[in-house]
């Protein structure tokens, strides 16, 4: 099946993706488009009389048709016929423009209204999807497709595909009103200019096809290239690695402006010719009609009243023609729209909280496996393991032994590939693993912070007029931060920077920590949290969190096994395996001594 033959097709799975409000005002804004072509070819069909009136007015005085309006203004002469001929003639086109204005505001606040659904959607659908999805995703595809791709669709797309629907009702009132005036000149000039069109599109259509392609990877690859050279400036700066950069960003730039220029010349181009036939068909038409007729007179109003539609559907053609180049130019951006759409979204999504589920004795793994794909090597392998609840315990191994891993499925952000996580007897599954997510808080090695205050990062993702600032103060002086925050000019609304630039390491992680106690959740997850913390620090920070309490789970992975001092058990992995379960005297403390032994 060719490209051109999905088109319809992908036009109508957007279409499913409208709302039914949204469905709704389409329609209605097709029933403006119908009645704003009618007034359209009103002001059209106004102008024979008037013309006539102006070369012929007797005639037009003696018309049949014409006494009806005659004896309802009381006029008395063929004179008298100008001046309420010229007044419908102008309100016509008075009436006919604003409506056009109205159609066109209407238009684009729809087109636009739609696009900000799209955009919401898009995203909402992403934030939603599995942690397994957002692994094997490059945040700048998702970046375009939230920001560029929707742009494109509701610009080159919706958009688009209105100005085609219009312009092919007006075109169908106007050439039918035109075949009645001037049946054979109308349909000559149309089925040139027609014919014109169609050509070009033909000849046009592969080009805008390949341009489509280039703008929708080019755009993407342009997204990627600003991220990874603006995200890694410090080592950027330190290597003097600019100019590579800039040559990756410059040859996808080039190719995308490239692909809009060709593809704005075939949409703009035809307008130029069509414009100077339509002067040359006009020229030949009057002197035609000027030979056939008896008085000149006679030839003037159809050919004042082929000028006007000339004027009025050349431009409408016109527009049609370059509306479908832009829906022909951004299909490939269409389809990739298309797929984020069509992301499902799980059940809890429209929940506005997931209640809990209960948690009482212990978490069990059971036989758990997993790989990140069919054919990639196993990470965890069949692996069991129980967890008292208010036990403290620690996880060491050597790098890619699997202890993130093993957290990140504790944490139910991915579904073990073969075995069982299971809380008090309940399998975790997709069905209920945000049930369980609502016990966890977790502090990863490297903290993500908002570019807003200090308090709004404590209290992640909590509306700023909603925040506990209680809680907040209280979580900071658990996380030994309490005093450094205090002590800025401005304390808790303190800007952190993008990405906490503003604030050290320590600081950063610290702020993390404290995140975790504002949440209140009784499993704590540590994944390395604090490994940019100095010894006092660190020490201070365990302390706080040994003293959380008994109802509290706490698992750990210490840069520095002396953090796992006050743990319950310490299990030691190795190549996905459990290689040891114990105390720390029996795990942990052998391997301090020995590496004290070798330096």
């Amino acid at each position: 099946m060719t490209s051109a033959e999905k088109l319809p097709q992908l036009l109508l799975r957007l279409w499913e993706h409208f709302s039914p409000k949204r469905k709704q005002q389409f329609t209605w804004l097709l029933i403006l488009m119908v009645v704003v072509s009618f007034a359209e070819v009103v002001s059209l069909g106004a102008i024979v009389p008037f013309l006539a009136a102006l070369t012929n007015p007797q005639q037009v005085f003696e018309l049949p048709l014409a006494q009806p309006f005659i004896r309802l203004l009381n006029l008395q002469s063929q004179n008298d016929l100008l001046l309420p001929l010229t007044l419908l003639f102008g309100l016509t086109a008075i009436v006919a423009g604003a409506m056009r204005l109205v159609l066109l505001k209407v238009s684009l606040r729809l087109s636009f209204a739609t696009g900000a659904d799209i955009g919401y959607s898009i995203y909402r659908k992403t934030l939603f999807q599995p942690y397994i999805t957002h692994l094997s995703r490059n945040t700048s595809e998702i970046i375009d497709g939230v920001t560029g791709k929707t742009t494109i669709v509701t610009d080159g797309i919706i958009m688009s595909a209105l100005y085609v629907l219009s312009s092919l009702i007006m075109l169908v009132l106007m050439v039918t009103a035109l075949l009645i005036i001037a049946p054979i000149p109308s349909l000559a000039a149309f089925a040139i200019f027609g014919l014109m069109y169609v050509i070009t599109m033909k000849v046009t259509r592969k080009k805008l096809m390949n341009n489509s392609k280039d703008i929708t990877t080019e755009s993407a690859r342009v997204i990627k290239s600003l991220q990874e050279g603006l995200g890694g400036i410090r080592d950027i700066l330190i290597d003097g690695s600019q100019d590579a950069y800039c040559q990756v960003y410059q040859k996808s730039d080039a190719i995308l402006r490239k692909a809009y220029a060709t593809s704005s010349f075939i949409s703009i181009s035809p307008r130029f010719v069509t414009e100077a036939l339509g002067m040359l068909l006009i020229a030949l038409l009057a002197f035609a009609l000027s030979k056939q007729s008896n008085s000149i007179n006679q030839a003037i109003p159809i050919v004042g009243a082929l000028a006007l539609a000339s004027q009025r559907l050349l431009p409408v053609m016109q527009l049609a023609y370059s509306a479908w180049t832009a829906i022909l130019r951004n299909q490939f951006s269409l389809k990739d729209t298309l797929d984020f759409l069509d992301q499902p979204l799980p059940e809890y999504a429209g929940q506005i909280r997931v209640p809990p589920i209960p948690f009482q004795h212990q978490i069990d793994l059971k036989q758990v496996s997993f790989r990140y794909r069919d054919n990639s090597p196993l990470i965890l392998d069949q692996l069991s393991l129980s967890i008292p609840k208010g036990s403290r315990v620690g996880f060491i191994g050597t790098t890619g032994a699997g202890k993130s891993t093993l957290l990140d499925i504790l944490m139910a952000l991915l579904q073990p590939t073969s075995g069982e996580l299971v809380i008090d007897s309940q399998t975790i599954d997709d069905a209920n693993h945000r049930a369980w997510q609502m016990h966890i808080a977790h502090v990863p090695q490297s903290i993500y912070l908002a570019d807003s205050t200090i308090a709004e990062n404590i209290a992640f993702g909590v509306p700023s007029d909603e925040i506990d600032h209680t809680r907040v103060k209280e979580a900071a002086h658990k996380a030994q931060m309490a005093a450094t925050i205090e002590a800025l000019p401005q304390g808790y609304q303190t800007l952190v920077g993008e990405r906490g630039t503003r604030l050290s390491g320590g600081q950063r992680q610290r702020i993390g920590i404290a995140r975790a106690l504002y949440k209140n959740a009784d499993v704590l997850i540590l994944d390395e949290a604090t490994s940019a913390l100095d010894n006092e620090t660190e020490i201070a920070v365990m302390d706080s969190i040994q003293h959380l309490g008994p109802d509290y789970t706490v698992l750990i992975i210490a840069h520095r096994l002396t953090t796992l001092k006050d743990c319950s058990l310490i299990v030691k992995l190795d190549k996905g395996r459990i290689e040891a379960v114990g105390s720390y005297e029996v795990i942990a403390a052998p391997l301090i001594k020995l590496n004290a032994s070798t330096k």
